[in-house]
C-alpha cells in the first residue's frame, strides 16, 4: 500500500499541488507561531509599500508592508527619561501621581510614534546617515568634551555610566537612528522662509495703533425667572464636568516642631573651647593688600608684533611710574586699558588672595608696601602694579568669637535634639505602621486629624505641596501606612497616615441642583447682555454715536483712548483683543464691537482710525532676528504638518494593556 501511495504522489502534477499547498500553510504556520509568542510592544506601525500606497493590509499583500514596533522597554526608557527631566525642572512641584496618568503615558507614546514614523519615512525615501555625520554628532556632545574638545576617556566613562551601560557600537547605532529620524524634520523645518513683503505686512500689523472710544456697560441684571426641570436636566447633562466632586483624603498626623520641644542645655565653656580649637582656621582674618594697577591690554592670540608692542609700552609706563615724584594715579587715568579702574586712577581697593588671576596675585603678594612692580603678564595683558598698603592677617581670640560659637553650638544641639526625637518617633511607628496613635501617645504628641480635603481647598498643613504629594500618592492611599517625616520648614516636619480616600466622582443632580439653577440663570443674564451689546454695536455701525448711546443709558461719557497698541490692557486684555479683531473703519466711519469684562460687565467700543506700523522704524538687526524667529515658528508648523501627513499614510495600533 505504501508503494502505491508513493507511486501516486511522485508525478509532476502531485509535486505542483503539494507546492501550492505548502505556501499558504507556511505563512499560516509562521503567523500562528509568531502569534503565540508574548507581544511586548506598546504600539505597532504598519506602512504600505512605496510602490503601492493603497495596498490592502490583508495577506498575502501584507508581506510587502513595513512593520515596526515600539517595545515596552523602549517606552519605559523614554518614560523614565521624561520623569527625570520633569522632576529636575519642577523640583518640589513635581507630582509623581499625575505623571503616571494614562493621558501622560499616551502623550509620551505619541512622541515616540511620531519619531518612529519619521524614521520609517526616511528609510523608505533612501535617506542615509554617513559615518562622518555620526562621528561629528558624538564629538559635539558637551558631556563628552574636556576644555571644549572631545575626550575619548570621558566618552567611554559616560557610556559605562548609562542605565543600562552601552557599548560604543550600541551608542553609535542610537545616534545614527536619531540622526536619520531627524533628517526629514530638519530638512523641512529649515526650508521655511519669510519674504520681504510678508515681513513688511507683519511689521505694519504688529506696530498698528488704533484710536478708540469706550463705554463700560454695567454687569447684567440678575436673572430671577423660574428654571424648569427640563432646563435643569439639560444644563446638567451638558456640563457634567463642572459638577464633579474632586478627589479628597482624610489624614491623621503628628507634628515635630523644634520650637515646641524642650531647648537643649547651653554648651559649657569646655565644649566651646574645643570647637574653637577645631575650627580655629575659620577665625583668621586674611591678609589684604591695597593695590592699584595700569593695564596694557593685549589679546593672547595677537601676533608677535602686537605682543612685543604691548610689552614695550608697559615697560615705558613702569619706568615713568617709578620715576621720582611720579603720579601713579594720573598715569593710570591717562594710559590704563582697564575701564573699571581707570577713572579711579587704577585703584583696585583691598585685595585678598584668590581675588585676582595667579600671575597678578603672585606678584602683588611678593611686593613690599610702596613698591611698583615691573610689567607682569596675565591673560588680560601687561600690568604695572602699585602696592599702597598692607593689612596683615590676624587670629581672632576665643573671647572675640565666644558669642558666635555659642549660637552655632546651640543650633547644632537643637538640630541634634530634633533629629533624635524624630528618630525615636519613626522607630515607634515602624513597630505599629497602621496607626499613629501609639507612637503619638508614647512621644507625648497630640494626634491631629484633617479632612476631608481636596488639593484645591486644603487648609493648614494640607495646603503644603510636599504634604499633598504624599497624602494623594497611590502608595499612601492604598497601604494606609505611616509616611516618612515630611519637612514643612527647617525644624518642622510631620508624619501622616491617610485614613480615608474618595476618588473624583460625578455628583448627582439632586446634590448640585442649586448650582445648576444658578448657572442657568447666569447664562441667561449673560446672553441677554450680549444680545443688548450686539444691538448697540449695530446702531453704532449704522452711524449712531457712542455719546448718544451713553446718554440714553445714563452712563458716563465715552472715554477716548488714542493710539492703542496691540496687547495693551485697555482696560483688560480681552477688550484689547476685541479692538484689534474688528475690521478697520472706512473713512469717516466707525467700526464697533464689544468684549466681556471680568466683573461680568461689557465694554462697548468704537474704532475711529487705524494707523499701521512704520516699516522704516525697525532696525535692520531686529528685523533680521524677527524674520528668523518667524521662519523657525513656521518651520515648526511645517514639521508638524509633515508628521500629521505621514501618520495618515500608516496604520498605528496602540496596545493599551502594555503601557
Amino acid at each position: 500500500m505504501l508503494q502505491k501511495l508513493r507511486d501516486k504522489t511522485s508525478g509532476w502534477i502531485a509535486t505542483v499541488i503539494l507546492g501550492l499547498l505548502i505556501i499558504p500553510f507556511a505563512f499560516v504556520g509562521i503567523e500562528q507561531y509568531l502569534g503565540q509568542r508574548t507581544d511586548n510592544s506598546v504600539a505597532r506601525i504598519d506602512a504600505p509599500p512605496t510602490w503601492w500606497p493603497t495596498a490592502p493590509a490583508w495577506w498575502p499583500v501584507s508581506v510587502f508592508w513595513t512593520h515596526e514596533k515600539i517595545t515596552s522597554d523602549e517606552f519605559r526608557s523614554r518614560f523614565e527619561q521624561e520623569r527625570m527631566q520633569r522632576r529636575a525642572q519642577q523640583g518640589e512641584a513635581f507630582d509623581a501621581r499625575a505623571f503616571e496618568s494614562v493621558d501622560n503615558k499616551r502623550a509620551i507614546l505619541e512622541t515616540l510614534i511620531d519619531a518612529r514614523v519619521q524614521q520609517v519615512a526616511a528609510q523608505r525615501n533612501g535617506l542615509v546617515v554617513s559615518d562622518a555625520m555620526v562621528q561629528k554628532a558624538i564629538m559635539d556632545v558637551p558631556g563628552f568634551q574636556v576644555d571644549g574638545k572631545f575626550d575619548y576617556a570621558r566618552y567611554k566613562l559616560a557610556l559605562a555610566s548609562l542605565t543600562p551601560p552601552q557599548s560604543e557600537r550600541q551608542f553609535e547605532a542610537t545616534v545614527r537612528d536619531d540622526l536619520q529620524r531627524s533628517m526629514l524634520a530638519m530638512g523641512v523645518g529649515n526650508s521655511n522662509f519669510v519674504t520681504t513683503a510678508e515681513m513688511d505686512r507683519l511689521i505694519r500689523l504688529m506696530g498698528e495703533r488704533r484710536d478708540v472710544s469706550l463705554v463700560l456697560l454695567p454687569p447684567p441684571t440678575p436673572d430671577t425667572a423660574e428654571v424648569s426641570a427640563a432646563e435643569i436636566q439639560k444644563w446638567y447633562d451638558a456640563h457634567t464636568a463642572q459638577f464633579r466632586a474632586p478627589e479628597t483624603v482624610e489624614i491623621e498626623y503628628v507634628e515635630v516642631d523644634a520650637s515646641k520641644l524642650p531647648p537643649p542645655a547651653a554648651a559649657d565653656e569646655a565644649t566651646l573651647r574645643h570647637r574653637y580649637e577645631q575650627e580655629k582656621a575659620r577665625f583668621v582674618e586674611a591678609e589684604q593688600r591695597l593695590a592699584s594697577h595700569i593695564l596694557v591690554r593685549v589679546d593672547e592670540k595677537a601676533d608677535a608684533a602686537a605682543q612685543k608692542a604691548a610689552e614695550e609700552k608697559a615697560k615705558r609706563l613702569a619706568e615713568q611710574a617709578k620715576a621720582p615724584g611720579a603720579d601713579f594715579a594720573a598715569l593710570a587715568r591717562a594710559n590704563s586699558d582697564d575701564t573699571g579702574s581707570q577713572v579711579a586712577g587704577g585703584d583696585l581697593g583691598w585685595v585678598a588672595k584668590g581675588m585676582m588671576v595667579a600671575p597678578f596675585e603672585n606678584a602683588l603678594f611678593a611686593m613690599k608696601a610702596g613698591e611698583i612692580s615691573a610689567p607682569v603678564k596675565s591673560e588680560f595683558g601687561w600690568h604695572i602694579i602699585q602696592l599702597r598698603d598692607v593689612q596683615t592677617g590676624s587670629q581672632q581670640t576665643f573671647e572675640q568669637v565666644h558669642d558666635q560659637l555659642a549660637r552655632e553650638q546651640a543650633e547644632v544641639d537643637r538640630e541634634r535634639t530634633v533629629s533624635d526625637f524624630t528618630s525615636r518617633l519613626v522607630d515607634l511607628t515602624l513597630k505599629n505602621p497602621s496607626s499613629l496613635a501609639p507612637a503619638a501617645r508614647d512621644m507625648n504628641l497630640p494626634l491631629q486629624k484633617l479632612g476631608p480635603f481636596a488639593r484645591t481647598n486644603a487648609q493648614g498643613i494640607g495646603a503644603n505641596p510636599a504634604v499633598q504629594r504624599v497624602a494623594f500618592s497611590e502608595e499612601a492611599i492604598q497601604s494606609g501606612a505611616i509616611s516618612d517625616p515630611i519637612e514643612i520648614a527647617p525644624g518642622h516636619s510631620v508624619l501622616l497616615r491617610v485614613t480615608a480616600h474618595t476618588a473624583e466622582h460625578a455628583q448627582p443632580l439632586a446634590q448640585v441642583r442649586d448650582q445648576v439653577i444658578a448657572a442657568v440663570r447666569a447664562d441667561r443674564a449673560s446672553k441677554a447682555a450680549r444680545k443688548e451689546a450686539d444691538a448697540l454695536v449695530a446702531r453704532v455701525n449704522k452711524g449712531e454715536t457712542l455719546d448718544a448711546i451713553a446718554a440714553e443709558k445714563q452712563l458716563p461719557p465715552p472715554q477716548a483712548v488714542p493710539g492703542v497698541p496691540r496687547g495693551a490692557p485697555v482696560p483688560e486684555a480681552a477688550v484689547s483683543d476685541a479692538i484689534f479683531a474688528v475690521p478697520a473703519p472706512a473713512a469717516g466711519k466707525l467700526s464697533a464691537g464689544h468684549a466681556e469684562l471680568s466683573n461680568g460687565g461689557i465694554a462697548l467700543f468704537a474704532v475711529s482710525q487705524v494707523t499701521p506700523g512704520d516699516v522704516a522704524t525697525l532696525p535692520a538687526e531686529q528685523r533680521q532676528m524677527l524674520q528668523q524667529q518667524i521662519a523657525q515658528v513656521g518651520g515648526g508648523d511645517d514639521v508638524r504638518a509633515l508628521v500629521d501627513s505621514l501618520r495618515k499614510r500608516v496604520k498605528v495600533q496602540v496596545v493599551e494593556q502594555n503601557l
